[in-house]
């Protein structure tokens, strides 16, 4: 059932997405894509994280996170060595953000919370830091007064460092508590505003970076200082799931028909292909997908972990109790994909050291006999490379669409209730969502527009700079 005041809603963030396809495409006449080629109710919107723009890092009292001591201490892990302190300085230049988001002709922007901006201890005994609630405050009511709707990530990887040290953060259960109350302080204060919430963005990949590589904090992993890959990523994905559950739960319990709003999670959606046709490279592809999608997308929605991880981990995955299960089960009005690239998958023997990394038995490659399984991103610190077939579509109009057919677009929600599937966008080259309530989107980097009550209608875009758009089509039956 569709909240009321929702209509069917689009979604695009400009950020240029898969500008190799464009590149490599000429034939492609979209020199008549312009604005009027949307629905009228697409949004044109932008995306951020906190410790990437705010700056202001020692101001007002905000105390620090994570990053903030991965940077200081360990600048070499920085490619040029630089910190968050200023970044964009979006803390004292909002005003002036706002005002080119308006200039642009943008509808929407996500940005996310700094939690030790508004919680300086990271918890609620240690007090609310009333400068950072102002400013946040000054932030969205800035947005709205130019008529841009503010989207909120409660969490983009930047943990107080306080609870990193007095518990070791993810690692913890305690961390669920604490993230409940971090969110729901968040409602309070600006959810009469808010209609659009994402609790976690890409739990992978803060699992993978902070506890199986150890090249993002908190920065431990088996080959590293301290950490243990074979159990660590585990405990700390469980943990984010609950944390994200328990947030949903008191949103929908104390402030969803008040406020009107929605609330998510933003997920990776790392895809694969077999590297060849044998039986056991088919089987390790179904691991891969399992190990990165399925970790976190069949506890959504099905209440536990897919079966591969199960059989494959063993007493090292933690088990829902029959309460969390009924907790995280359904815990979500949206379900965002953020979709990079796609690399092949063969089978590999098991390992005789436990780690995630080897765990699903799998090898990953981007490349099959010297050949790269995509176009190579233009940027080359960008080892992308996104396989994707385009087909242009004549409508009376001329050249309306583009449809594209994603090897992505065979994931499947894989919920027992197929009838609560409709998908949509959240981040990077090309991207998906799936609403489980009503059909809506969040802002990110790239499009989508819905058809209300259908599973036909996602539209992924693409675009080679902020002014040259696609709009494309592709039916999910």
């Amino acid at each position: 059932m569709a909240f009321q005041g929702y209509p069917v809603l689009g979604l695009l963030v400009l950020l240029g997405l898969l500008t190799n396809v464009i590149a490599d495409s000429p034939k492609f006449d979209v020199s008549s894509i312009n604005r009027t080629s949307f629905p009228s109710d697409f949004i044109f919107g932008t995306a951020s994280s906190a410790y990437q723009y705010e700056g202001a890092a020692h101001e007002d009292g905000r105390e620090p996170s994570i990053w903030d001591t991965l940077t200081h201490e360990h600048p070499e892990r920085i490619t040029d060595g630089s910190t968050g302190d200023v970044a964009n300085d979006q803390y004292h230049r909002y005003k002036g953000d706002v005002r080119i988001m308006k200039k642009m002709g943008l509808d929407g922007y996500r940005f996310s919370i700094s939690w030790s901006r508004v919680l300086s201890k990271g918890k609620l005994s240690g007090g609310v830091n009333r400068e950072g609630i102002k400013y946040y405050n000054k932030l969205i009511n800035k947005l709205l007064d130019r008529g841009i709707h503010p989207f909120i990530t409660l969490f983009h990887w930047d943990l107080p460092q306080a609870l990193e040290d007095e518990y070791g953060g993810f690692l913890s259960p305690h961390i669920v508590d604490d993230f409940q109350d971090y969110a729901e302080l968040c409602f309070k204060e600006f959810g009469d505003r808010v209609k659009h919430w994402i609790t976690l963005n890409e739990p992978w990949s803060y699992v993978n970076g902070g506890y199986v590589t150890g090249q993002s904090p908190p920065n431990r992993c088996s080959s590293c200082t301290v950490g243990d890959s074979g159990t660590e990523p585990y405990l700390v994905s469980h943990y984010q799931l609950l944390a994200h559950a328990s947030a949903v739960k008191v949103y929908r319990q104390k402030y969803q028909e008040v406020q009107k709003g929605i609330i998510g999670i933003s997920l990776n959606a790392p895809w694969f292909v077999p590297f060849s046709n044998s039986r056991a490279d088919h089987d390790a592809t179904q691991r891969a997908i399992d190990f990165g999608y399925g970790w976190f997308v069949d506890p959504l929605t099905n209440g536990d972990y897919p079966h591969s991880m199960q059989s494959l981990v063993g007493n090292r995955l933690p088990k829902f109790t029959e309460e969390q299960s009924k907790l995280v089960k359904g815990s979500f009005d949206f379900l965002g994909l953020n979709y990079y690239t796609t690399n092949y998958a063969a089978d590999a023997p098991k390992a005789e050291n436990a780690s995630y990394a080897t765990d699903m038995r799998t090898n990953v490659t981007a490349e099959r006999n010297g050949i790269l399984i995509g176009p190579q991103e233009p940027n080359p610190s960008h080892k992308r490379h996104v396989p994707i077939k385009l087909e242009m579509a004549r409508s009376g109009q001329g050249w309306r669409k583009l449809k594209i057919n994603l090897i992505l677009l065979s994931v499947k929600i894989r919920s027992r209730d197929s009838s609560r599937q409709t998908f949509g966008v959240t981040e990077s080259r090309t991207s998906i969502i799936s609403t489980n309530r009503s059909p809506m989107s969040i802002p990110s980097m790239a499009p989508v527009c819905w058809e209300s009550g259908s599973r036909q209608g996602l539209s992924v875009s693409t675009s080679s700079s902020l002014p040259s758009l696609v709009l494309s089509s592709v039916s999910l039956s």
